[in-house]
């Protein structure tokens, strides 16, 4: 068994072994290659440094014509911006005030609507009555049917206007 454990033994320290000769021919190939990088970067330093600057001025212009037209397009959103401002008189914001007072005048219309509304409905509720009472008397001649109770009349006017209507069909 002792030969067995010695073949094994063997057998490791050799794999060992070429695992560390592979890093130190890794570490070795490694070092090449930098110090040939070195030797080239040496002799091209401004070849180099001269494409850095080609590739830097064009990334400079991409990014100065980026803000050209960026800074273009804000401008003209804002001016549609303030021409619809114009439009809407909009040239400041709106106020606490300002919407107070703008309700104050929307109750103000809304109580003169209300108003004219009524005189309107008097007014048509006038006219109507002054047209039934023609038919009344129409009525009353043939035969005599349950009185109706007559709508009040307020104005002066269409009692004057009724009046001589009624005296013109009598006649």
């Amino acid at each position: 068994m002792s030969d067995e454990k010695s073949k094994v033994t063997d057998k490791a320290s050799e794999i060992a072994k070429n695992i560390w000769l592979a890093g130190v021919g890794a570490y070795g190939k490694a070092v090449e290659d930098a110090q040939g990088r070195l030797e080239k970067a040496g002799v091209e330093p401004p070849k180099l440094f001269r494409e850095l600057v080609k590739a830097g001025a064009v990334l400079e212009d991409e990014a100065r014509d980026a803000i050209e037209t960026t800074a273009s397009a804000k401008s003209s959103v804002e001016e549609r911006i303030a021409r619809v401002r114009e439009n809407f008189h909009m040239q400041r914001p709106a106020r606490i005030e300002d919407l107070v007072a703008l309700h104050k005048k929307v109750d103000q219309l809304n109580r003169k609507v209300d108003k004219l509304s009524k005189a309107l409905a008097l007014q048509q509720g006038s006219t109507t009555a002054t047209r039934k009472a023609p038919a009344k008397e129409k009525a009353s001649t043939r035969k005599k049917a349950p009185a109706k109770k007559a709508a009040p009349r307020k104005k002066a006017t269409t009692r004057a206007k009724a009046k001589p209507a009624a005296r013109k069909r009598k006649a």
